[in-house]
C-alpha cells in the first residue's frame, strides 16, 4: 500500500475515497471499506483512505483524548488487509484544523485526492468547527465532480460498532465483546527490545515491547497468542501496564512465551489478547511476583488446553 504524507501533492490517478480516523479498523470500518473497494473496482478507481494524525481529539484536547486502539503503523497494516491501495495521512495541526468546509473539499478531496467517489460514516463531520455534514458534502461533491455516499451503522451483539464501544469493552476486560466488534482478537504489535532482564532472573524470560498507546486502552495480565515469528501463532501470558512492583513509569507489554526459548530481540511481533486473567497489581517482593507469574502461566496453559482458539 502506498502512503502519502499530507495533501500538498496530488495522487497519480483518480480515486474512490473513504474518510475517517479508522481507529482500530473495526467491523463498521470494514463494511465501509468493502463498499469503497467494490465501487473502486467497478469504476476503475484507486481505493484510497484519507485519515489524520494525530486523532483530531488529541489535537484539540490532549488531556481528555480517548485511548488509541491502534498506532498509525497498526492502522495502515489493517487498512492494507482490507484491500486499500493507498492512504493519505494528513497531519492534523492548527493549519489543517483551520480549513473551512469548502477548502477541505476543493483542496484535499478534489485537487489532492482527485476524488470521483467519496464514502463516509453516518456521523462524519468536516471543516473548521465541524460545520460540514453529509448534505453539504454531497452538494459540494456534485459541484466538484464526485459522488458521495454514506454508510449506516453496523450492529454486533446488540451493540453499535464504534471505536468508543471497542474501548469500553477493552476497559471492562470484556475481550470477547471487543473481538466481536473488531472481527478479530484485539492486538498490539511492536519490536522486541531489551529490558532489565528481571524475567530471566526469576525464571520467566519475557519479550518486551515498548507501547506507544498512552493512555492504554486496557491493562492487566492476559492469555495471548503471538504472531510474527514464523509458523503458527505461539501461546503465552502477558502483562500490559506500568509494572508497579519494579517502579515502572512507561507502558510496557511483557510477554512470556510458553515452552519457547529462542532469542527474538529486534523481531517485530503482534500480540493478540485472548482472555484477561487478572488486573495488574503491585507485589511486596520478587518472590511474591515470581509465585504469581507461575500461577498466571498455569492459568494461561489451562485456557489454551480448553479454549477453541481461532488462529
Amino acid at each position: 500500500m502506498r502512503v502519502f504524507r499530507g495533501h500538498l501533492h496530488a495522487v497519480p490517478t483518480p480515486t474512490a475515497v473513504a474518510i475517517g480516523n479508522f481507529d482500530g479498523v473495526h467491523l463498521g470500518h470494514a463494511a465501509l471499506l468493502r463498499q469503497l473497494v467494490t465501487t473502486a473496482a467497478v469504476r476503475g478507481l484507486t481505493p484510497t483512505v484519507l485519515t489524520f494524525e494525530p486523532h483530531p481529539r488529541e489535537f484539540f484536547s490532549p488531556a481528555t483524548a480517548p485511548a488509541r486502539l491502534s498506532t498509525l503503523r497498526e492502522k495502515l497494516e489493517l487498512l492494507a488487509e482490507q484491500g486499500v491501495a493507498q492512504t493519505m495521512v494528513c497531519p492534523f495541526n492548527r493549519r489543517f484544523a483551520a480549513l473551512g468546509a469548502e477548502d477541505f473539499v476543493s483542496v484535499v478531496l478534489r485537487d489532492a485526492l482527485r476524488a470521483r467517489y467519496v464514502v463516509i460514516g453516518d456521523d462524519f463531520r468536516f471543516g473548521r468547527g465541524r460545520d460540514g455534514d453529509f448534505a453539504l458534502l454531497q452538494a459540494m461533491g456534485a459541484a466538484s465532480g464526485f459522488e458521495v455516499a454514506a454508510m449506516g451503522s453496523v450492529l454486533r451483539s446488540g451493540v453499535r460498532v464504534s471505536s468508543s464501544a471497542v474501548r469500553a469493552a477493552l476497559s471492562a476486560g470484556d475481550l470477547s465483546l471487543a473481538a466481536a466488534l473488531l472481527g478479530r482478537p484485539y492486538s498490539m504489535d511492536g519490536q522486541v527490545v531489551r529490558g532489565q532482564q528481571l524475567g530471566r532472573q526469576i525464571g520467566f524470560a519475557t519479550a518486551n515491547l515498548r507501547i506507544k498507546h498512552n493512555p492504554l486502552p486496557l491493562r492487566g495480565v492476559f492469555a495471548v497468542e503471538v504472531t510474527g515469528l514464523g509458523g503458527a501463532p505461539l501461546p503465552g501470558v502477558a502483562n500490559l501496564g506500568l509494572r508497579p512492583t519494579v517502579g515502572g513509569t512507561r507502558p510496557l507489554l511483557e510477554v512470556h512465551l510458553l515452552d519457547f526459548l529462542k532469542d527474538i530481540y529486534c523481531a517485530h511481533i503482534a500480540v493478540r489478547d485472548l482472555k484477561k486473567l487478572r488486573d495488574e497489581q503491585r507485589f511486596a517482593d520478587f518472590s511474591a511476583l515470581k509465585a504469581q507469574i507461575a500461577l498466571d502461566a498455569a492459568a494461561a496453559r489451562d485456557f489454551f488446553a480448553t479454549a477453541d482458539v481461532d488462529s
